[in-house]
């Protein structure tokens, strides 16, 4: 039986690695963490004894992203959200300094490494650096300088200082999300304050005139968040990818050049 929380994955939960006779176990081994995977979680767990609910694993098994994700080597189908944001705007170039927050399993990181290739490959050179952060393990990707640790506490942000060997970021991707409680109020406040950690890494580690994407969920606290990304920021857009399921809240975020 998998209940409720360990079906939820930390900082980056829900992205299950795509071979499909692993998912179940996945789920067993995973701790309940600060944070999960989107808002539509708990559409994934049948109401009466936290049972894995069989009409969503069909479903996501039978999911195009997942599909197409197991088919070109991605760890899971939010490869391809990050993908439409960055053809939309425009965001990843070889040379650069990317951080990416919450990065297991590591499908985002995947996505930055093969940008960052000169011909689009998951291993071999690299032109620029990636450094990936985490509350919980990831497997090695080559070219991926993986944190594992919780970035709202000093020592893991002094590695990654370290890591950054006084440079600046051009581009900051975040797929954070809280560990919701179901309470509308307390789970917009986790939500919001998520955000402004990555605004306030952004502000203290990214160039001026760098990028940040944010995940953000439709709900109480969406129209505070934004406000924080306008204060931020110069340029801010909302951005929903196809990849994103439709029954989910989440959006992204995009902040352009810091203020």
């Amino acid at each position: 039986m998998v209940g409720e929380g360990t079906l939820r994955f930390a900082l980056r939960g829900g992205k299950f690695n795509e071979g499909h006779a692993a998912i179940i176990g996945a789920m067993k081994k995973q701790p309940a963490a600060f944070a999960t995977a989107n808002a539509s979680a708990p559409a994934k767990i049948s109401a009466r004894g936290g049972k894995v609910n069989k009409a969503w694993l069909h479903d996501h098994i039978n999911d195009p992203y997942v599909k197409l994700a197991t088919r070109e080597g991605y760890r899971a189908r939010a490869a391809y959200k990050l993908k439409e944001i960055d053809e939309a705007f425009g965001l990843v170039r070889p040379g650069q300094m990317i951080v990416d927050l919450g990065c297991a399993p590591g499908a985002w990181s995947q996505y930055l490494r093969r940008r960052l290739a000169p011909s689009g490959a998951a291993a071999g050179a690299l032109q620029g650096k990636i450094i990936g952060l985490d509350l919980l393990p990831m497997e090695a990707i080559e070219g991926v300088d993986f944190i594992m640790g919780d970035f709202r506490e000093q020592e893991t942000l002094t590695a990654l200082e370290q890591s950054l060997g006084g440079l600046q970021a051009d581009l900051v991707v975040s797929d954070m999300a809280p560990n919701l409680s179901g309470i509308s109020s307390a789970d917009a406040a986790r939500v919001e304050h998520l955000v402004e950690l990555a605004i306030e890494f952004a502000q203290n580690h990214m160039k001026k005139q760098g990028a940040l994407v944010a995940k953000v969920f439709h709900g109480g606290s969406y129209d505070a968040v934004v406000a924080h990304f306008k204060n931020a920021f110069h340029t801010v857009k909302p951005h929903k990818p196809k990849a994103s399921r439709d029954r989910s809240s989440e959006t992204f975020l995009v902040g352009i050049g810091l203020r």
